[in-house]
């Protein structure tokens, strides 16, 4: 039986008292290049804070500088240290926990290993502090955008992230266990892997979303030449036959994926409209200049009624190499209401 005293993450949906992001600040960490990262980053921040109150973490006297003459008095600019922009994986998830909120905390070892930032380590303290929110902790590895919430018990997870031996070792018994202990999560719905060359180990945020309660959306291939068809085609699958935690089955809705991709290295890039940001009254998705974007917009209009869909290059952020590798959703973490 679930503890009642489980913390509940609500839907993404649900309404928000904020949304935390960070501003880029370590030039090596983008191959010198800040620019592009922080076009993107302001552009995102501009667009939500028209209906949403926006703190945006700033690293240093230059990144508050550059974060100011950039969004101006659009954001709330917060300075703190932190190794690199994902506040997805390395802040706390806010959840309730009856009438009260609390910060969950997990442990974190850079993504399996392969980006070690030390105040990567601290930040997510730091944000709840901010956010005057008691923190709870947990003795696991986990990232945020790993997993999904419907708000309702349910969480989509892939099992190349959760049941990598480069996080816990876990089975899929134990994984849900610790789910179901942090979150008070009743099903887990498993898709098997992500995008081909994702840096997170194919995180669910970047293929597959809870849109409302039964319903999700993923992608569709996007041309002959789209690398991951067969991902996309068996994400689709999976979903489709899945049912939630109150037994109902689930209402899949695809979209056009964004298709092949190629950065400035000429490398492949796990580029993905699924990393889209949910907030008060507007819905910011990623967007990289393929010829599909505009009707992968148009669908997820309608996924959306009730809220402004705007898309935001995301190209910097997607960056080439060692750099970026991420989008709008991996930067950004709400505090619910």
């Amino acid at each position: 039986m679930t503890d009642i005293k489980s913390p509940i993450v609500p839907a993404e949906w649900a309404p928000q008292a904020a949304i935390w992001t960070a501003w880029p600040a370590d030039a090596g960490e983008w191959n010198g290049d800040l620019t592009a990262p922080r076009k993107d980053v302001a552009a995102l921040v501009l667009a939500l804070a028209e209906s949403n109150l926006v703190r945006v973490l700033v690293n240093g006297e230059e990144a508050a500088a550059s974060a100011l003459a950039a969004v101006g008095q659009a954001a709330e600019l917060v300075s703190a240290k932190y190794g690199d922009i994902w506040l997805r994986d390395t802040g706390p998830i806010f959840a309730h926990v009856g009438n009260d909120r609390v910060a969950l905390r997990f442990k974190t070892n850079s993504w399996g290993g392969k980006y070690d930032l030390p105040d990567d380590l601290t930040v997510g303290d730091t944000v709840a502090e901010m956010a005057g929110t008691p923190i709870r902790r947990y003795d696991f590895v986990l990232e945020g955008g790993a997993v999904d919430h419907d708000g309702q018990g349910t969480v989509l997870a892939t099992k190349q992230t959760l049941l990598n031996p480069n996080r816990n070792g876990w089975t899929a018994e134990q994984a849900e266990a610790a789910l179901r202990d942090a979150f008070g999560t009743k099903k887990v719905i498993w898709v098997d892997e992500g995008l081909i060359g994702d840096h997170t180990d194919g995180h669910i945020d970047n293929i597959a979303r809870f849109v409302a309660p039964g319903r999700v959306v993923c992608q569709a291939p996007s041309g002959a030449d789209d690398p991951n068809a067969a991902i996309l085609d068996a994400i689709a699958a999976r979903l489709r036959e899945a049912t939630d935690s109150t037994g109902r089955k689930l209402d899949v809705v695809t979209i056009p994926g964004a298709g092949l991709y190629k950065n400035a290295a000429g490398g492949i890039s796990p580029a993905s409209h699924m990393n889209f940001t949910i907030a008060n009254g507007v819905v910011v998705v990623p967007v990289y200049g393929t010829p599909t974007q505009e009707a992968a917009l148009a669908a997820l209009q309608d996924v959306f009624p009730d809220r402004r869909v705007i898309g935001v290059s995301s190209r910097g952020l997607l960056g080439s190499g060692e750099a970026g590798g991420g989008s709008f959703h991996c930067i950004t973490q709400q505090e619910p209401l």
